[in-house]
């Protein structure tokens, strides 16, 4: 197995535990992992880029331009910023729930409707989460990570069973937050029933 995954967010989603929760999972079944971050401001809600590399015996940390497999968006925004480095028939996991930017709110704009319409056409495959709905469905608003790998999991964009994945969770998850993580996963995992209810995906 070869690939490579991008994941781009803002300071506090959890975007780089996500990213060591997917090399982990990957080394647990014998394969390199290999890992890089870029961040910005994280504590004042700046970019958060996490990399991870699997299967690659001797490489850069970093992806190329237009080499990852998967780009996973945390912030429709970061998604779209980090999207040069998908390859052609890549895919794209995005939350669609913005954190808007202070220039935002000086009145320079967010056009969210344009930017999700623009990712949903920039690779064969697009799947947009309703991130803030499913995290309220799990019980927090700071698993936003962990509903983002659990619906990684079932889209079967990770290469790994829901199983694998959420062991190498658990087994990085401090006591008193596993019930809370294990009901996490398994909203993203069921993320279109629940968006369905609500509604439908988008």
């Amino acid at each position: 197995m070869k690939m490579d995954c991008l994941l781009a967010g803002v300071g506090g989603q959890g975007t780089v535990l996500a990213s060591r929760l997917i090399a982990q999972t990957a080394m647990s079944k014998g394969f390199t992992a290999h890992t890089s971050e870029t961040i910005g401001m994280a504590q004042r809600g700046g970019s958060v880029i996490s990399q991870v590399r699997l299967g690659h015996a001797a490489c850069a940390p970093a992806i190329p331009l237009g080499a990852a497999d998967l780009i996973i968006g945390f912030e429709p925004a970061e998604a779209l910023r980090n999207l040069a480095y998908l390859k052609a028939d890549g895919a794209l996991l995005v939350s669609r729930n913005p954190i808007r930017p202070v220039t935002s709110s000086l009145g320079q704009g967010y056009a969210l409707d344009e930017i999700l319409a623009y990712l949903a056409q920039a690779a064969p495959r697009c799947v947009f989460i309703d991130g803030e709905a499913l995290c309220r469905e799990a019980g927090s608003g700071k698993v936003l990570n962990v509903v983002v790998l659990g619906a990684a999991a079932a889209e079967g964009l990770l290469s790994f069973s829901k199983d694998e994945l959420l062991t190498t969770m658990l087994a990085h998850v401090p006591a008193k937050f596993v019930e809370l993580n294990k009901q996490a996963f398994a909203v993203g995992f069921d993320h279109r029933k629940y968006e369905a209810e609500d509604g439908g995906a988008k």
